[in-house]
């Protein structure tokens, strides 16, 4: 059993978003920002919105008190500049799990809702924020398939049988 399965989830988003995002390296701009079937209607505006949900709750968590000020941004046009802010709130989102205690997962944090503060346990929100990320990531391997790049495999981390060479990385070995 994985000591702390939030840091190992945490790793593993990391590297699935690293992972997808070195399958669109050379993506134009204009190939990013075309429309494609999905929720969102482009890869662009998929994976941005995965930044900024991503960038909400790591402040939660890290209560940061930022809130929904974090959704007052540009939208990243170039896919090597989202995926380094990308692999930014990775890491904290990383290292915010990696120092986890019993008692930090039962506590609660404040998030900002249009109806007003909403106190969530940290385990929830965990649990909520890689969710999210697994659900649109799914939409934007499709689109990444539909734009004539073979979309990555995703889902060889946790175990040993076939875990791929770059996972191993996030793990240690």
């Amino acid at each position: 059993m994985t000591p702390n399965p939030y840091r190992t989830m945490a790793l593993n988003n990391a590297w699935a978003n690293a992972t997808l995002y070195g399958a669109i390296a050379g993506m134009s701009a204009t190939e990013f920002a075309a429309p494609r079937p999905g929720f969102f209607p482009s890869l662009r505006e998929t994976l941005n919105h995965i930044h900024e949900v991503d960038l909400y709750y790591v402040d939660a968590l890290e209560a940061g008190g930022r809130g929904r000020s974090v959704y007052e941004r540009e939208e990243i046009a170039q896919v090597a500049d989202l995926a380094r802010a990308q692999a930014d709130v990775d890491l904290r989102f990383a290292r915010f799990c990696s120092d986890l205690t019993e008692e930090t997962l039962t506590q609660t944090r404040t998030t900002e809702r249009q109806d007003g503060p909403v106190q969530e346990e940290v385990g929830a929100l965990i649990l909520h924020l890689v969710q999210h990320q697994i659900h649109h990531r799914g939409q934007a391997h499709t689109m990444v398939l539909e734009a004539g790049i073979d979309p990555p495999q995703l889902d060889d981390f946790h175990l040993q049988f076939g875990r791929v060479p770059s996972a191993r990385a996030y793990w240690g070995g």
